[in-house]
């Protein structure tokens, strides 16, 4: 309903609104169509190459968590600035990428709300996992729980993922591709939100490793997230919403293992 209310309002600002545009895919050069392959494909299938290599592990310790976190960091810097190279090649400016604030005002005000909120609901369904026996948890919970921050020092290397990750992400599928679709689908209301739906399920594929359930709720946050972004008009509100959320399961996830 908030969807469709942000999207509706948005379309109004359009005179010639098309809920079914023509697809133009002039809009992606070979160079964007091997980096769309890497997010729909190759992350994909890394992801569950890693996740099936991390849960034959026993414990990871210290060591290999902290080998995780900064792995992932350097992928994902890389990955970035290597996509943004391509992007500004290409005539993409800041704007359309997302890397500007249009309107401070809305975007803090935007930036706090969606981040409470976000974080509430994250929290409260942490809360009532917890309750469910450990067997019954699923394999998401099972794949945090092992990842999890468990001493001060990997706290700090997790602040420092979550960071990266809420920039990185948010970058690519929220900056990048909606852009990308945007092209692709044309500029009318209704085009903005099948690029935000379109680039929405690369981000729930990107999240493959974490199963059906994983992949169905990061796709209805990626839509959440893609629909501030349009709104807000950059990708700063959705950046801080995204690595507070991590931030959090990270650090709250070992705290209720403690106490349950």
């Amino acid at each position: 309903m908030i969807l469709g209310k942000i999207f509706s309002h948005l379309a109004k600002t359009h005179e010639n609104v098309v809920l079914f545009p023509a697809v133009n895919l002039s809009a992606i050069p070979w160079d964007f169509g091997v980096i769309l392959a890497v997010l729909g494909v190759v992350i994909p299938w890394r992801g569950m190459v890693r996740v099936g290599r991390l849960m034959k592990v026993e414990d990871l310790g210290a060591s290999g968590r902290l080998w995780l976190y900064g792995t992932t960091i350097c992928f994902q810097w890389a990955l970035a600035a290597l996509v943004f190279w391509r992007a500004v090649a290409r005539g993409m400016n800041f704007a359309e990428l997302g890397l500007t604030i249009p309107d401070p005002w809305r975007t803090i005000w935007m930036t706090f709300a969606v981040t409470l909120l976000l974080c509430a609901g994250q929290i409260a369904g942490l809360r009532k996992m917890i309750q469910i026996p450990a067997e019954d948890r699923g394999a998401l919970f099972r794949i945090t729980e092992k990842i999890t921050p468990r001493t001060r020092a990997e706290a700090s290397a997790f602040a420092a993922l979550a960071g990266t990750a809420g920039l990185s992400e948010e970058f690519l599928y929220r900056g990048f591709l909606l852009a990308v679709f945007a092209r692709v689908f044309g500029e009318a209301g209704g085009s903005l939100l099948v690029a935000s739906c379109v680039s929405s399920i690369w981000f729930g594929v990107a999240h493959l490793y974490q199963g059906r359930k994983g992949v169905i709720t990061t796709f209805v946050v990626g839509t959440i997230f893609a629909a501030v972004r349009v709104w807000s008009g950059g990708l700063l509100p959705s950046i801080v919403a995204h690595a507070v959320v991590d931030l959090v399961v990270g650090l709250y996830v070992p705290r209720l293992l403690r106490k349950a």
